[in-house]
């Protein structure tokens, strides 16, 4: 190898953008709001922007609740700079009150952890008024109520912008089975009509002035790697990552649909990629919050998108359930690909032989990002087989390289360190200064580099294979990336495996080192007996697991592996914070 080859740099070269055709190249982030946006690439006013259980809201509506919604939240008090707490599932009324919220000058904080987790984001917010969906328990209002400065809670229909009798009987089934006995009411709330007719009589000035650098949307991690932070995105670093991905499974032939199943708006990528981005690239939203993670087969074939944001929780129930029959096409699906958690070599084989045997012929891929870079930052723009980490090349406004661990030191190509990000879509910061200035570091390039803590390599053409979250070296040599560790095994093709991970947990005799525990869903008829053997004669020493545990199917938490639940399981301590696990969003 040359010395010019080991000192070439990725961040100065940025050779992925071979794969990106001249008109892409051109992309530029607009300076303006996320409305004025939205309004730019409006396909028209009486053009439908979204479908919510059959009802459609064409953009005329959109732009008219919006202007209704943000008279509302000033007659009740909100002010530039303010935080506006909501608790809500995707339903229409939350991009009203987002969009609202921007022209006001406030921010949305949104949150779904524990309820004490909540209680402590909406404390920190100082808000006296929060919004929910009806759903919401009695109890816990009353703890909003004595535990914050809350004084009055918005109340909103789960059902206000659709009909309920157009929903199927599962999905109706399991909207009503989200409300208590006793959901919230009386004195200190208000439900939608009466918020709205709080609107109609304020008389002051409605619109702030315009910035689209300050806050717009505060949402938590999940929590299921690690502690919960808080992470701030604007009108800006939203649309950045917008701007970048507009053209993905768009079309020029028909108006695309896209739908967002079970998935809350508290989450970044949920609120950016899944849905701004197609409301800003003419695509039809197809909102579909109420369906449970267990029937979204089944809302697959009734509402045959062309594309579907698919989790591995997702495709791993649609594949699991048998509820799809042989012959149904899903050739409607012009994209496929999984994101929020890595996906091993057995998943990503099973899951393209699932649509192939279905008479879809698209490229299953994964993708890359985080919270704290606004969602996507990675495009399967590349011939590069999928698999092994493979999560595509950089979007076109990005640069990402890879650095050694806890330096600002780049690596080259295919050397393994930590993933770092440096575009215009990195959050603002967090909710805590120190932590911001851990993650946000300004290098001796002048460029804003975001230390994602993940751990892979990028390859001279620049494609990116992310491997784990974080070191964890192993007592006596070794070092346990997850990701590898289970393509071994998935590689290996060993008969009776229907699907495995580990767990890496600290190891309690030698502090600073770490163990695996390999976890394993077998098919009918064979045991751990039958397939040990197998499993330990294609792991290295040190990837040998501690323990190899059957489970029924692979567990879920925050819809990613519920690494973090078997952790604390295996090391017995409720506390515990799992650091393990590739966050992709």
């Amino acid at each position: 190898m040359s010395n010019e080859y080991i000192t070439r740099k990725a961040s100065e070269e940025r050779p992925w953008m071979k794969y990106y055709p001249e008109p892409l190249r051109k992309i530029a982030v607009p300076e303006c709001t996320v409305l004025e946006y939205l309004k730019m690439n409006c396909p028209g006013e009486d053009v439908d922007a979204m479908d919510f259980y059959g009802s459609r809201i064409p953009w005329r509506v959109v732009y008219d609740r919006t202007d209704a919604v943000a008279r509302s939240l000033r007659a009740l008090g909100f002010k530039e700079g303010d935080q506006i707490p909501v608790f809500l599932a995707l339903v229409p009324e939350f991009i009203y009150i987002l969009l609202a919220a921007e022209k006001i000058g406030a921010s949305l904080l949104c949150r779904d952890n524990t309820l004490e987790e909540n209680i402590e984001a909406v404390k920190k917010s100082r808000a006296r008024v929060m919004i929910a969906q009806d759903y919401l328990p009695q109890n816990e209002m009353e703890k909003f109520l004595s535990d914050t400065s809350v004084e009055k809670v918005v109340l909103i229909d789960s059902c206000n912008s659709c009909d309920r009798d157009n929903m199927p009987d599962y999905v109706r089934k399991n909207l009503e089975s989200k409300y208590p006995e006793h959901p919230a009411g009386g004195k200190n709330t208000l439900n939608w009509e009466e918020f709205l007719k709080e609107g109609e009589n304020y008389k002051g000035e409605v619109n702030a002035p315009v910035d689209i650098n300050r806050p717009l949307f505060r949402a938590y991690t999940s929590g299921s790697t690690g502690p919960s932070k808080q992470v701030i995105h604007s009108a800006h670093t939203m649309i950045s990552v917008i701007a970048q991905m507009n053209f993905y499974a768009g079309s020029n032939e028909y108006r695309p649909t896209w739908m967002v199943t079970a998935l809350p708006p508290c989450l970044v990528a949920v609120v950016v990629a899944m849905v701004l981005m197609p409301l800003a690239s003419n695509k039809l939203l197809i909102m579909n919050p109420y369906v449970a993670v267990e029937d979204v087969d089944l809302e697959l074939m009734r509402c045959r998108p062309n594309s579907w944001p698919l989790i591995p929780m997702f495709i791993e129930t649609v594949m699991r359930n048998g509820r799809i029959p042989d012959d149904y096409d899903m050739s409607h699906l012009t994209a496929a690909g999984a994101g929020s958690e890595s996906y091993n070599n057995n998943q990503m084989k099973r899951a393209q032989a699932f649509l192939e045997a279905h008479n879809c012929h698209i490229r299953f891929t994964t993708g890359y990002g985080n919270s704290e870079a606004g969602s996507n930052v990675t495009l399967p723009m590349t011939p590069h087989p999928m698999g092994n980490g493979n999560v595509g090349v950089p979007t076109i406004l990005n640069v990402i390289s890879v650095f050694e661990p806890g330096t600002q030191n780049e690596l080259t190509y295919n050397q393994m360190g930590e993933i770092c990000i440096s575009g215009p879509g990195l959050m603002l910061g967090y909710d805590d200064p120190e932590a911001t200035a851990r993650t946000l570091q300004v290098h001796a390039d002048g460029r804003k580099w975001l230390h994602t803590g993940d751990i892979g390599y990028m390859n001279e053409d620049g494609v990116i294979y992310v491997q784990t979250r974080g070191k964890s070296p192993r007592y006596n040599g070794g070092d346990l990336a997850t990701l590898p560790m289970e393509n071994r095994l998935a590689d290996a093709n060993i008969e009776g495996i229907d699907d495995e991970f580990f767990v890496v947990v600290p190891d309690q005799e030698h502090a600073g080192y770490f163990l695996p525990y390999l976890y394993v869903v077998l098919k009918e008829g064979y045991t751990l007996d039958s397939i040990s053997g197998k499993i330990r004669e294609c792991l290295e020493d040190y990837m040998q697991p501690v323990e190899i545990i059957q489970v029924p199917e692979r567990p879920f938490f925050h819809f990613k592996t519920n690494r973090i639940g078997l952790a604390r399981q295996l090391v017995g301590d409720e506390n515990f914070k799992y650091k393990n696990e590739v966050v992709r969003s």
